[in-house]
């Protein structure tokens, strides 16, 4: 039976406390679009995906007014594009600007899936892709990119780091005319997933089915709040309450994702129930940290605090849905939540605690704006120490830096919207890792490889 409180809890929730569906997102599989001919293997893709995805918007705008519920993208995602370039040939920009033109005929945001596995090495179509990814990047809007260099079971390839270093500078060299934001759209991964919702990283993986429905829930407005009703408890009662708001905002996902497959007619996949934060105020994942006693985000305390928050988010999700997955935890993207933004700003958040964090929570060090003159092998070894951090403790870590071209620690960087804007932060460059970096190779699968 439906409780009157519960329902204005949950109206409150969407009209003070930022709770939205931050995302429906369309998987669709590309593997049936390969064709001899590049010209054919595009045509195919922009016909499924028009096809597929044509009501996806409109059937995510009836849902948010019917319900009342705020759906902030609608997205797509599909098979990575270097599998259809190894099989079709061809120049991959092709299929950037195909995927483009879907973009542009369905009204999405984005479609990710620019993408490239090669955490155990290249096969045909990646080392094309990879290198196409600053033109791709630059002369399309609403693609998104990114590159596996590495898992738990297979270790890292450097070679692969080494040459991702080298694609970011040259991606926020070749959009520096435009605030570098060919690198807010190009993420690095280690042990991605194949249903993740959230961009840039999306892409639709081979074990998915042809076509199927993710959500992307939010809501650290909502989780700030409850907290704030109960200043005097404990931490153990803290954790208890950010269950039982998890419960709630996940439930709200589940909901949306099981009545999107139905009037599309897809299969439904997951609710990914990750905070995911925003520029606006009361919209923060560092403020849910403030909120739990620390002064600022990036203090000390500051790992411990995020641990709890993304255990208890998991808890609390799980029993909402039987159908979580995803990344699924605490986002942490500097420039696209206030909080970080305001600690990045004041020097009391700083990219090494930022990395210390990242083994407690969702994804890694994410749309973290540093210094332009950043050498690409210091950011090949960024992408490393984080991929190592995900590889040792089995879990997804990803890299979305942006080097700020022509500006210096203390300057601004200015997206918009979502992606908000950042603060350049310092990044050590006293010593230099090319030695390192230059060595390549790969860096073995750690002993937690060896479960079978």
């Amino acid at each position: 039976m439906l409780n009157l409180n519960d329902i204005m809890e949950t109206i409150n929730m969407i009209q003070s406390e930022n709770l939205d569906i931050r995302t429906i997102t369309m998987g669709i599989s590309l593997l049936d679009c390969i064709d001899s001919d590049c010209d054919k293997s595009c045509e195919k893709i922009y016909n499924k995906i028009t096809r597929l995805a044509g009501n996806l918007v409109k059937v995510g705008e009836d849902i948010e007014k019917e319900y009342g519920i705020p759906i902030i993208n609608k997205r797509i995602s599909v098979t990575p594009i270097a599998m259809i370039v190894a099989a079709s040939g061809g120049d991959p920009v092709k299929y950037a600007k195909a995927l483009q033109k879907a973009a542009d005929a369905t009204g999405v945001n984005f479609i990710g899936g620019y993408s490239a596995l090669v955490h155990k090495g290249f096969s045909a179509g990646d080392i094309e892709l990879i290198k196409s990814i600053p033109e791709a990047l630059s002369e399309t809007t609403n693609i998104c990119s990114s590159v596996n260099i590495g898992s738990t079971k297979s270790g890292i390839n450097m070679d692969a780091v080494k040459i991702m270093g080298q694609i970011v500078r040259q991606t926020a060299e070749i959009t520096a005319d435009r605030d570098c934001i060919g690198c807010a759209k190009l993420v690095v991964f280690c042990n991605a997933v194949e249903d993740n919702p959230f961009m840039a990283g999306a892409f639709h993986g081979v074990g998915e089915p042809d076509c199927v429905i993710h959500v992307g829930v939010s809501g650290p407005g909502v989780v700030q709040a409850a907290i704030k009703k109960c200043p005097d408890g404990d931490l153990g009662e803290i954790a208890e309450v950010i269950k039982r708001t998890a419960f709630k905002i996940t439930r709200m996902g589940q909901l949306v994702g099981t009545e999107a497959s139905r009037r599309l007619g897809v299969p439904f996949g997951i609710v990914d129930l990750s905070l995911a934060p925003t520029p606006a105020v009361g919209d923060s994942v560092a403020h849910i940290l403030e909120e739990m006693g620390l002064g600022r985000c990036g203090i000390h305390g500051t790992t411990a605090a995020l641990a709890m928050l993304n255990d208890a988010v998991k808890k609390g999700g799980v029993m909402a849905s039987s159908s979580v997955g995803g990344l699924s935890g605490a986002f942490i993207p500097v420039s696209e939540d206030a909080g970080m933004i305001d600690a990045a700003r004041s020097g009391d958040l700083l990219i090494e605690k930022l990395e210390a964090m990242t083994a407690v929570c969702s994804v890694g060090l994410d749309m973290i704006v540093i210094p332009g003159e950043t050498p690409a092998e210091t950011v090949s070894a960024i992408i490393a120490d984080e991929a190592a951090i995900g590889m040792v403790n089995s879990k997804t870590t990803a890299v979305r830096v942006i080097p700020a071209i022509g500006k210096k620690h203390g300057e601004e960087l200015e997206f918009g919207g979502l992606l908000g804007s950042g603060p350049v932060m310092n990044v050590n460059m006293n010593f230099s890792p090319k030695k390192f970096i230059d060595r390549a190779g790969r860096i073995p699968a750690p002993m937690q490889s060896l479960k079978n």
